[in-house]
């Protein structure tokens, strides 16, 4: 432990959201102007921060500018003016908050609350009944949405699974049936990884993580778990001074012990997120454990949008002995008209920063979208036969049989979106589209976790490995 261990001691987790924001003494020297918009825009997206980001992250005097800032505090412009303008005039009339959820939830609705399918088209079906807290999108990681999960330390302002926190009736994964789960992977041999997501993971306490741990650990066919998690970022202290911090660690240790793969799949969104005693900490502690740190970032107008912060980010992952692994591109949900930076700026960026690092940097994937097909990488420009075009490639997808297979898009330096795209050369649909219309029935989902899967002497291998 650093000299840094009473300061980090002395700290004391304290949310900060609507009903208290105004009351922190960097936000009240904040103009009438800025304090109300926070006001209007946290009534239809979700608002948390905590008194680290706040104290420890924030410049508060480069406002409204400062990455972590915009990170984590509302904008105006984070919705479309007419819902923000609509939103305002409701609360300046004295509505009541019954009145302004009703109005929120009608907004909401416009915002695409599960993009790419997540509700409608990736639940897992385990004897005819869907798993309610789960998604299995790729034939080997499922992921799950454990209930003690599904908030976080504090909210991003892009976040792209927003529909799980403002309480929106059928919007929310969970489960608490780790049995269910097991039975579910032991049926589905070639579903090796399973990814604890929500919400954040984290933010359990280490006694509820445990029961699900033990319960997985007796599947043969498991091979790693990895943890989706904010918390190295917004509460380093998870895995420093918290009264089970020691517990967690120790839980870490004992899947590794098992044989078991542990994957810290880790969300800095900019390398200032990686200055602080408490981070490097919480990081040592972490790979102390046997576990492994992956980062990963969507990139983001005002946040990371320069080839220089991702660069720095990407040699710092490396030097603090994580390793980088995910450019995303901002999901089509939520504020990503705020946030969403254009295709082909996007692949220039990425490019920009992946030369200026070394060899151990470039793990780093992407520019990538998690779209309904899978995740496809903006690989390049490229022009061919005299067309401009965008080439395209899945790094997963529904069908294992599409990864790898370089496909082409009609340049366009608007789009940010895979549906935004049109196929090259004068073609009518992808490669993918007629197979991905028969992968789905109306009565029973997406048979996404069947596509491409093994024979059965391969599951078998599997169990025995």
């Amino acid at each position: 432990m650093s000299a840094n261990h009473k300061e980090i001691r002395d700290l004391k987790y304290k949310s900060i959201t609507l009903s208290n924001f105004e009351s922190i003494p960097q936000v009240q020297q904040l103009s009438e102007r800025i304090r109300k918009d926070i006001r209007v825009v946290a009534n239809v997206l979700p608002f948390k921060s905590n008194t680290y980001c706040v104290n420890q992250l924030i410049n508060w005097d480069n406002i409204p500018n400062d990455p972590i800032y915009i990170l984590t505090f509302p904008h105006r412009d984070m919705l479309e003016p007419e819902h923000f303008a609509q939103m305002e005039k409701l609360i300046d009339s004295g509505a009541s908050p019954k009145e302004i959820k009703v109005v929120a939830n009608e907004i909401r609705e416009h915002l695409n609350p599960h993009p790419a399918g997540q509700m409608q088209h990736n639940l897992p079906v385990h004897h005819e009944e869907k798993l309610d807290g789960m998604q299995h999108k790729y034939r080997e990681t499922i992921l799950f949405f454990p209930t003690q999960g599904q908030t976080c330390h504090a909210y991003c302002t892009f976040c792209f699974r927003w529909a799980q926190f403002v309480g929106m009736e059928g919007l929310k994964f969970a489960t608490q049936e780790a049995e269910q789960l097991a039975a579910y992977l032991k049926e589905h041999p070639y579903t090796t990884d399973v990814l604890f997501t929500g919400g954040d993971p984290m933010i359990m306490k280490t006694r509820f993580f445990k029961v699900y741990v033990d319960v997985l650990l007796k599947v043969p066919s498991l091979q790693t778990i990895r943890i989706g998690t904010k918390a190295l970022q917004y509460w380093p202290q998870r895995f420093v001074t918290d009264d089970d911090a020691q517990e967690m660690l120790d839980l870490f240790k004992k899947i590794a012990d098992a044989g078991k793969h542990v994957s810290i799949m880790s969300h800095f969104n900019h390398h200032v997120e990686m200055s602080t005693p408490e981070v490097a900490i919480a990081i040592e502690n972490i790979r102390a454990t046997g576990a492994q740190i992956r980062c990963q970032s969507p990139i983001m107008k005002g946040i990371n949008d320069s080839a220089k912060v991702w660069s720095t980010m990407w040699k710092q992952q490396v030097n603090m002995g994580m390793v980088p692994y995910y450019m995303f591109v901002a999901r089509d949900t939520g504020a990503q008209r705020f946030f969403e930076v254009p295709l082909v700026r996007s692949w220039e960026i990425f490019r920009d920063a992946y030369k200026q690092v070394s060899g151990l940097a470039r793990t780093v994937r992407g520019p990538s979208m998690s779209a309904s097909p899978g995740k496809v990488q903006v690989t390049g420009v490229a022009e061919i036969k005299g067309e401009k075009v965008f080439v395209l490639n899945f790094f997963q997808a529904r069908n294992p049989d599409w990864v790898g297979r370089p496909f082409f898009a009609e340049y366009d330096e608007k789009a940010s979106w895979l549906t935004d795209l049109k196929p090259a050369f004068g073609e009518d649909k992808f490669f993918y589209d007629d197979e991905l219309a028969k992968m789905y029935d109306e009565d029973k989902g997406w048979t996404r976790q069947d596509q491409g899967k093994p024979d059965p002497t391969m599951a078998a291998e599997i169990v025995a490995a």
